[in-house]
C-alpha cells in the first residue's frame, strides 16, 4: 500500500521508500533469473492462451466485414468489450471476497475501493491509449490482410524495448538488440508488396494513410503497455481484479464518450450500439474481452516483452487460419518472414542473450540499512510477483495458488 511516498508491506507492515524506475528494472532482472518452475508454467499458459486469442482476433474482424466494410460502429464493439471485462472483474471480485480469511481487509468495502481508486488513478492513461488503439485495429483491417496486420503489430516489440530502457531503465544485451533487429527484418520481408498499387482512400494514396495509421498503431499501444505494466506492479498488493475494474471502467467511459462523439457528427441513429452486429461480432467481442483480461495478467505477473513476443507466435496461426477459412494465399514472403521472426524470438530469450549481472545489480536501495534485506524482498515481490522468494513469508505459502482466486 502506498501512502505519502512510502510503501507498506501488507504482510509484515514494513515501510520502504517508493522505488525509482531503475530500482524497478534491477528488481525485475534479479527476479527473472530466479523465477521458479511454477512461474515458468504460468508463463507457458499465458503465452498459449494469448497465441490463440490474438491469432483469432484479425480473422474475426475480417469476417465481420460486409463487402469490405463494417456495418457496425467499431467504437460500439470496443465499448461492449469493456463492459464485458468490467462484468468479469466484478464477478471475480465477489468470488475472491468470499474466500478471504478472517482479519483481512474486505475487498468490497467502500474504504478499500476508495483507497485503491486513488492509488490506481494512473490506469486512466493506458485506458485512454487502449481505446484509441482498439479503434485503429479496425482501421488497419481496411488496408492490410489479417496476417499482415499481425506482422505489423510485432513492430511494437522494438518500440516497447526502447520505452522500457528509457522509462524503466531495463537492460538488454547486444544479442537481444540484434534479435529485435531480426524481428524488423522478418516483418519487412512479409510486408513487401502487401498493399495494392494505385488504390486511393479519402482522396490520398492508400500507402500514405496506411503508413500513418501504422505509426500510430505501433507507438500508442506500446506506450500504453509499458505504462500499464508499471502502474499494475507499483500497486502489487492490490487485487488484480480490482485494478482491472478501474482499468476497464476507464476504458468503458472513454469509448462511451467516443459513441457520443459519433452521435454529434453522424446523428442520433448512431447511438444504437447494437446496429449492424452479427454472430461474428459477438465472437469478436468475447475474444477481445478475453484477450484484454489475459493481458493484465501478463503485465502484472510477467512482463510486456513476453506479452508482445507471444503475439508473434500467433502470426503463424493467423496466416494458416486466413488461408484455410478466408482463402488468403500463403506467400513465400510470409513464410520467410515467419521463419526470421521465430529465429529472432529464440535468440532474444536464449540464455546466452541474458545481460551479465553486475556485482551491485542485485542490491536495491529502498530504505534504512537495518531493513535493507526485508525491503529488497518486499520490492521484488511487488515488481515481479515473486512471492515465494520474500523473506517475511513462511514456507507454507508455497502451497498457495499462483494467482488470486
Amino acid at each position: 500500500m502506498q501512502r505519502n511516498g512510502v510503501l507498506e508491506c501488507s504482510v509484515c507492515r514494513s515501510k520502504v521508500a517508493v522505488p525509482s524506475p531503475r530500482s524497478v528494472s534491477r528488481a525485475y532482472d534479479k527476479h527473472r533469473s530466479k523465477v521458479s518452475s511454477k512461474y515458468r508454467a504460468l508463463n507457458v499458459l499465458l503465452v498459449s492462451g494469448d497465441c490463440i486469442l490474438v491469432g483469432l482476433q484479425p480473422i474475426l474482424v475480417f469476417m465481420s466485414k460486409v463487402d469490405g466494410k463494417f456495418q457496425f460502429s467499431p467504437i460500439s464493439v470496443n465499448f461492449l468489450t469493456e463492459v464485458a471485462k468490467v462484468i468479469f472483474a466484478i464477478i471475480m471480485l465477489i468470488i475472491q471476497s468470499r474466500k478471504q480469511k478472517v482479519g483481512e481487509k474486505p475487498l468490497l468495502s467502500l474504504s478499500t475501493f476508495v483507497q485503491a481508486a486513488r492509488n490506481n488513478v494512473l490506469l486512466a492513461v493506458p485506458a485512454l491509449l487502449y481505446a484509441i488503439n482498439n479503434y485503429l485495429k479496425f482501421i488497419m483491417q481496411l488496408y492490410f490482410n489479417p496476417a499482415t496486420v499481425k506482422m505489423l503489430s510485432n513492430l511494437k516489440v522494438l518500440v516497447i524495448a526502447v520505452l522500457l530502457k528509457i522509462i524503466m531503465r531495463r537492460k538488454f544485451s547486444i544479442i537481444q538488440w540484434e534479435a529485435l533487429a531480426l524481428l524488423l527484418i522478418g516483418i519487412s520481408v512479409n510486408q513487401l508488396r502487401s498493399i495494392p498499387a494505385g488504390t486511393d482512400a479519402f482522396g490520398l494514396p492508400v500507402t500514405a494513410i496506411a503508413y500513418a495509421y501504422t505509426l500510430i498503431f505501433v507507438t500508442v499501444p506500446s506506450f500504453a503497455s509499458v505504462y500499464n505494466e508499471y502502474a499494475l506492479k507499483s500497486q502489487f498488493d492490490t487485487s488484480i481484479y480490482l485494478q482491472n475494474l478501474f482499468l476497464y471502467g476507464y476504458g468503458a467511459i472513454f469509448n462511451f464518450l467516443g459513441i457520443l462523439g459519433t452521435v454529434i457528427f453522424q446523428g442520433p441513429e448512431s447511438f444504437d450500439i447494437l446496429r449492424g452486429h452479427s454472430r461474428a461480432t459477438m465472437f469478436l467481442i468475447c475474444n477481445n474481452a478475453a484477450q484484454g483480461i489475459l493481458s493484465s495478467f501478463f503485465f502484472k505477473y510477467a512482463d510486456t516483452i513476453l506479452k508482445k513476443y507471444s503475439s508473434t507466435v500467433a502470426t503463424i496461426f493467423t496466416g494458416l487460419a486466413s488461408a484455410a477459412f478466408l482463402g488468403q494465399p500463403l506467400t513465400v514472403n510470409f513464410l520467410l518472414g515467419i521463419s526470421i521472426v521465430f529465429i529472432s524470438m529464440h535468440q532474444f530469450f536464449s540464455p546466452l542473450a541474458k545481460v551479465k549481472d553486475e556485482k551491485t545489480a542485485g542490491k536495491v536501495e529502498l530504505g534504512d540499512s537495518e531493513n535493507h534485506r526485508s525491503s529488497e524482498s518486499s520490492f521484488v515481490n511487488m515488481t515481479a510477483g515473486a512471492a515465494d522468494d520474500a523473506s517475511h513469508l513462511s514456507a507454507t505459502d508455497e502451497r498457495k495458488p499462483l494467482l488470486p482466486i
